[in-house]
């Protein structure tokens, strides 16, 4: 028999001023405090890479300026995937992209790609496009 055996199951004799909070709302009261509020943030941003900007020859320009025109004289049916560069917002670089649909028009006036999800991509960041079924 252990120590508190007799008295562990008694309720408390008392009537209570307060309500009693459950063991989870309990538990967090005692949960870690982080003293420095947004510095692990701060870390795991310092920490993560981004890729620089790929720059394409004219050779590569062409490749992809003559794909775009097939897609245009097969009123864009085919289905691609465009492989793009996002340039990063709070450092320098970015990553890349790649991403598949169906090209609803081509915006030559304001350098996009609009994809049929209304997805726009800028026609200066694509590095890649290719036909798929």
């Amino acid at each position: 028999m252990n120590n508190y055996d007799d008295i562990i199951n008694i309720s408390y004799p008392f009537k209570l001023k307060h309500t009693r909070i459950n063991i989870e709302s309990r538990a967090a009261i005692f949960a870690p405090f982080s003293a420095l509020s947004g510095y692990a943030e701060s870390i795991n941003e310092a920490g993560r890479e981004t890729k620089e900007k790929i720059y394409l020859d004219e050779d590569k320009k062409e490749i992809i300026n003559n794909k775009f025109n097939e897609l245009k004289n097969n009123n864009f049916k085919v289905n691609v995937e465009i492989e793009y560069f996002v340039k990063d917002k709070y450092k320098e670089g970015g990553k890349y992209l790649k991403i598949r649909s169906k090209i609803k028009k081509l915006d030559i006036y304001n350098n996009l790609v609009v994809l049929i999800d209304k997805t726009k991509i800028r026609i200066d960041a694509i590095i890649d496009i290719n036909y798929i079924n």
